[in-house]
């Protein structure tokens, strides 16, 4: 039986979790790390992952349940590799799985899966959904409006989309420009297709200026996730190099943000990637770290721990491996 800071499941790695509350149950959507030897790149190369399977766990300090495999590469029409970060909504009285893939050109898109049951098997669309790109994606509800949040730097793509098509020798911004913000969309009411073009959003410090570059404590990277708190909109992230999950406050669900703090500091591994979730009156991050496998950046294992406030709606900073 897990318990807080441990790793949920041990008999296969998992990596990149989305929690939400289903069925009075929590859900858990991660990646599938392969458990393989691959020498680790800056294009993420390693993380060759095929398939999806769906945990759950009826209280948090309840025993954790593998559903099996949920959705396979080979069932995915337009993919042709890498079934990175994945995240789940429910609407329209179905389960919808977003999930990011290489398309056979070799792009990252993202595709949408559907299910009558949290736990899957899902079956995917014949083709991702129009417009999308990058990676990470994560869906918020916002009453009767939907949200998809994503985007990632890197082997991600996200630099490659700054003119609106994919330029595949494009860089990233100066360390003194504006840092790349991630994208948001709003979905239709069929959660297959955007409603208008994919915009940035705009994350700014304490003055209201931008952030910047190269401000890699700060910046945006990957991993976004929202939630709301207090009737504010809370847009967590990874800053890759700088191996934090960190945090900025806005009063609208498409920004501006500003920049408040560290929710998460650096796991084992390389990679850091979170969901933040409410349950039973109390609130979850669910993360990943290399433990497990001694530290191996394409062996990944998800884990939880409690998350509070303090009284002005700060995130009290986290401390891994803390007691």
């Amino acid at each position: 039986m897990p318990k807080q800071n441990e790793p949920l499941v041990t008999h296969i790695y998992t990596a990149d979790p989305s929690a939400h509350v289903y069925e009075g149950k929590i859900y858990i959507y991660p990646s599938h790390d392969l458990d393989h030897e691959m020498q680790s790149n800056d294009n993420g190369d390693q993380y060759d992952m095929e398939d999806y399977h769906v945990l759950s766990m009826d209280t948090p300090d309840g025993p954790c349940v593998d559903h099996g495999e949920a959705l396979h590469l080979r069932d995915v029409p337009w993919a042709k590799q890498q079934l990175w970060a994945p995240d789940a909504a429910y609407r329209n009285n179905q389960y919808y799985l977003f999930f990011p893939a290489r398309d056979h050109d070799n792009i990252f898109r993202i595709g949408v899966a559907t299910s009558a049951s949290p736990a899957g098997p899902f079956k995917a669309e014949s083709s991702y959904i129009p417009g999308s790109f990058s990676i990470d994606p994560a869906v918020f509800l916002d009453g009767d409006k939907a949200y998809m949040y994503f985007g990632g730097l890197w082997g991600g793509q996200l630099e490659k989309w700054q003119t609106g098509s994919f330029a595949p020798d494009a860089e990233g911004p100066a360390a003194d420009a504006p840092a790349l913000g991630p994208i948001v969309a709003e979905l239709n009411d069929d959660m297959l297709t955007f409603k208008q073009a994919p915009q940035e959003i705009s994350i700014l410090d304490e003055n209201g200026e931008p952030i910047l570059a190269g401000d890699e404590d700060r910046r945006y990277f990957e991993g976004p996730w929202m939630h709301k708190y207090n009737g504010l909109y809370y847009l967590s992230y990874s800053t890759g190099t700088t191996h934090k999950i960190v945090y900025a406050v806005g009063e609208n669900p498409a920004g501006p943000f500003t920049f408040k703090g560290t929710i998460l500091n650096p796991v084992l591994g390389w990679t850091t990637h979170h969901s933040i979730v409410e349950f039973d009156g109390k609130w979850y991050l669910f993360y990943h770290d290399s433990s497990l496998s001694g530290g191996a950046d394409n062996k990944r294992s998800v884990k939880f721990t409690e998350l509070k406030y303090n009284e002005d709606g700060t995130i009290v900073t986290i401390d891994p491996y803390g007691e």
